[in-house]
């Protein structure tokens, strides 16, 4: 994302035309408002328009205008949205979505920056910059004859590649105080606060809906937790509203189990391994004595980094004697499936080869 930011600084001054790619929901919008802001033409207006949502037999009466009497209707003239953008930014977005028959006069306006109102006979020409996205593949539909190769060429002068959420978690904490300073600044409630836990349920989801859906759920903690603290559990059941809140049962399986620490034999075990390494403490006499060694330890102790290497240990061994098998995994710890999913990939855990 720090590239893509380099490149929107360094194309934005010159006005060529810029092509966004990256799936749904991924912030090509932003990245094109921040285009036109870094331009010349930022005193300008920046018109989007959804080349998907408008129908194809309004699209070019839409862009291009239209003269008094062009159709029934048409009571009087009306200037299209590009000519509402002379002197900005159109912004062609899901520009792969538009019919085959209006990208020929588009071809002709990027390329002569002119254009006919529909009904109307005099070419007129206007200043505008464009700037197309999609979260198709152009190629992919070049190849099947929905799009034109001519056009694609034209369009794709500064290409900018958008990468899903899913393959930059670690953007996660920055996005989410971003946005919470975007909702303050519009007058929504006060953000709640999220706790390291609630950020690692984030970093552990797939979003499918990448920063939009990020987005979505954070301001619904929002309306629904004004001024709170939002800890694990609260935001898996905001992100599953409609899923059991097993993660709640799952923490206090994990508090069950660390009671029970002193009489699991396994766990005396793992701990006498981490003696013998040097990570931990003498456990002759007292069995307590490995708890209360750790707690004293001089180079300090974190509760929920030992919780977390006891999962992962008891994951990989669930996944080595289940034969790599993820659903007997999840039987033999007793979690479901999914859970044990998120696991393995909140802590990068692979399947035993």
């Amino acid at each position: 994302m720090r590239f893509v930011s380099e490149m929107v600084a360094k194309i934005a001054p010159l006005g060529s035309t810029v092509f966004i790619q990256g799936p749904s929901g991924s912030g090509k919008e932003i990245v094109a408002r921040s285009i036109h802001l870094q331009s010349k033409r930022a005193t300008g207006p920046f018109v989007p328009v959804n080349c998907g949502a408008i129908p194809r037999d309004l699209l070019e009466s839409e862009l291009f205008g239209y003269e008094k009497g062009a159709f029934t209707g048409a009571a009087r003239e009306r200037a299209g949205l590009l000519e509402l953008s002379a002197g900005g930014t159109l912004f062609l977005d899901e520009i792969g979505d538009m019919p085959l028959e209006m990208q020929v006069k588009l071809l002709r306006m990027i390329e002569e920056r002119t254009f006919t109102r529909v009904g109307g006979s005099k070419p007129m020409s206007v200043d505008v910059r464009f700037v197309c996205a999609t979260h198709r593949d152009l190629r992919q539909l070049i190849d099947e004859q929905k799009f034109r190769e001519d056009l694609f060429y034209r369009i794709n002068v500064f290409p900018i590649l958008l990468p899903p959420l899913r393959e930059r978690l670690e953007d996660i904490p920055t996005l989410v105080g971003f946005i919470i300073k975007r909702f303050e600044a519009q007058g929504f409630p006060k953000a709640p606060a999220l706790t390291d836990g609630a950020i690692d349920v984030l970093k552990s989801y797939d979003w499918p809906g990448n920063v939009r859906e990020l987005r979505n759920v954070l301001e619904r903690a929002g309306a629904l937790y004004e001024d709170r603290k939002i800890e694990a559990e609260l935001m898996s059941h905001l992100l599953y509203p409609g899923k059991p809140r097993e993660v709640a049962e799952e923490q206090d399986a994990i508090w069950d189990a660390l009671a029970e620490f002193v009489a699991d034999e396994a766990i005396i075990d793992a701990a006498e391994t981490d003696t013998a390494r040097g990570n931990g403490p003498d456990l002759s006499g007292d069995r307590n004595a490995y708890i209360r060694g750790l707690l004293a330890s001089e180079v300090g102790f974190n509760l929920k980094d030992h919780i977390s290497a006891l999962e992962i240990d008891f994951i990989q061994i669930a996944l080595a004697d289940s034969d790599g098998s993820v659903s007997a995994a999840a039987r033999l710890l007793g979690i479901q499936r999914t859970t044990l999913i998120e696991k393995m990939r909140k802590f990068a855990i692979g399947r035993p080869d």
